[in-house]
């Protein structure tokens, strides 16, 4: 989920139009106030010693938990979260201000990824937990929150990361729908229909201004296309930007009163630390006036591993480690994440989101070019299959066609990258059999083939700027040329 966003409305400028009411039962019970003592004493609980050094800039750990407690079976129906509650932090992001306030920075850290936690004796409830003495076990960061609550959570954050957490904030299920509601709604678009059941999205094609129990599907969802957690994290980086470009409008920003009004107002959504005092946030709000979304960055830390099988916790993410270093580097140093050659794609080749060899490609017809095709593609290490047929044809008049079953849309973006000259065209197949073989008929037009590398984090969670981030969240990457045949 991206409970997070309405953390970021508090700790940014407190919620923009915070007059707009939420709908009636738009969350039943909220989130204590302004918070807890676990959360309000966190850095009581954190000796100092081995902490990293501050640095310039403020960084704010932000969680989005996993949490259902006080809702009745009618909220949990209308926001889709009917499962079993791990009390787990479903969403982790690391939002760093610049020192000279030009510049926000917000890193998400995907939840499955499998690291080793700060030292501590388990309490409470929790997955993996190892109780009756102090420890320093693997697992997967979500956990830390119930092995710890937010105190070892914020702890394993900085040992993994080496950024000092200035900030801390937290909020929930009912809290993020109710600050999205009070700020008037979050836009997104989609050039296709979007549906994943799990999250209960159901979106058509076109541009759409979310309540906040339809955002809170959007943000959830993890089965519609980039799939998986980064995926699921592209899109909340892009309504975290969309509210972030409503938080520091010259509407909230420039008005201390409205700052003040939409602080109260959202107390009972967001709890934070105790030094993230009213004046703080007002003073953090009127220093980020005027942001704008090229003064904003999204990154995710780049994985290595994206199914990594680890004892007692099974699937995990492994981070790359080289890039993570170097992402955290430039938060530490106040430095801008995006235009780092260590953090970015390798240079002198397109990264996609598959394998090469798991594409499996047939290039129709025969002659100079369709051979040449043939060859490039393999290079590249597609599978590429020999033709059917051995009457002569040479390249058609226009542009070269990929066609394949809409069922492997997932893939479509590998093949185009390699051919970014050529049209797609998918074609939905009834039934259960769904061929696995992308077909290219080359043309007069868009023959060449690019070098592809296989690197998923580059494609789903590179730094970008906000304004290279489209409405649905995607970035350049992940655009190939397409039309479609029903």
């Amino acid at each position: 989920m991206l409970a997070v966003s309405c953390a970021v409305v508090a700790a940014l400028t407190c919620g923009a139009g915070a007059g707009v009411q939420a709908r009636p039962g738009a969350g039943d019970v909220s989130a204590p106030p302004g918070g807890s003592d676990l959360v309000s004493d966190v850095f009581d609980k954190i000796p100092e010693s081995g902490r990293p050094a501050r640095g310039p800039g403020v960084n704010i750990l932000i969680a989005g938990l996993d949490r259902r407690e006080g809702l009745s079976k009618e909220t949990r129906d209308r926001l889709h979260v009917n499962g079993q509650q791990c009390d787990c932090t479903d969403v982790l992001m690391l939002l760093h201000i610049s020192a000279d306030r030009d510049r926000v920075s917000v890193v998400g850290i995907p939840r499955d990824s499998y690291v080793r936690f700060a030292r501590h004796r388990d309490h409470g409830k929790g997955f993996g937990k190892i109780t009756g003495r102090t420890t320093r076990h693997l697992g997967k960061i979500n956990s830390t929150y119930a092995h710890g609550g937010p105190a070892l959570t914020v702890r394993t954050v900085e040992q993994v990361t080496g950024v000092r957490v200035d900030h801390y904030a937290e909020t929930d299920f009912a809290g993020f729908e109710k600050a999205v509601d009070r700020l008037g709604g979050a836009q997104v678009c989609t050039d296709e229909p979007l549906v994943d059941e799990n999250s209960g999205l159901r979106l058509a094609k076109g541009t759409h201004l979310l309540e906040g129990d339809e955002a809170l599907h959007y943000v959830r969802a993890r089965h519609v296309a980039p799939p998986g957690d980064l995926g699921r994290m592209r899109r909340q980086q892009h309504v975290l930007g969309e509210l972030l470009r409503t938080l520091t409008s010259d509407r909230t920003a420039s008005h201390p009163a409205e700052v003040v009004r939409a602080a109260l107002a959202l107390r009972g959504s967001v709890r934070w630390d105790k030094g993230f005092t009213m004046e703080r946030l007002a003073r953090l709000a009127r220093e980020l006036h005027g942001l704008t979304p090229r003064r904003t960055e999204f990154a995710t830390v780049p994985i290595s591993d994206f199914d990594h099988r680890a004892p007692v916790w099974g699937s995990t993410l492994r981070w790359d480690e080289p890039r993570a270093r170097g992402l955290f580097a430039d938060l530490r140093a106040d430095r801008p994440v995006t235009g780092d050659p260590v953090t970015g794609p390798a240079p002198g080749a397109t990264p996609v989101p598959y394998r090469p060899e798991e594409v499996t490609v047939r290039v129709a017809g025969s002659g100079e070019t369709a051979a040449r095709i043939a060859q490039d593609l393999r290079d590249n290490g597609f599978n590429v299959l020999g033709a059917r047929g051995r009457t002569p044809s040479g390249p058609r008049a226009g542009r070269t066609e990929i066609t394949y079953d809409s069922y492997w849309e997932r893939k479509a973006s590998t093949i185009a990258a390699a051919m970014p000259g050529a049209v797609l065209h998918a074609e939905k197949v009834a039934g259960t059999k769904h061929s696995a073989v992308f077909t290219v008929r080359p043309g007069t037009e868009g023959t060449g083939v690019a070098d592809v590398v296989y690197d998923r984090s580059s494609v789903e969670g590179a730094p970008v700027r906000g304004d290279q981030l489209d409405c649905d969240g995607s970035t350049p990457h992940d655009r190939p040329g397409r039309s479609d045949k029903s």
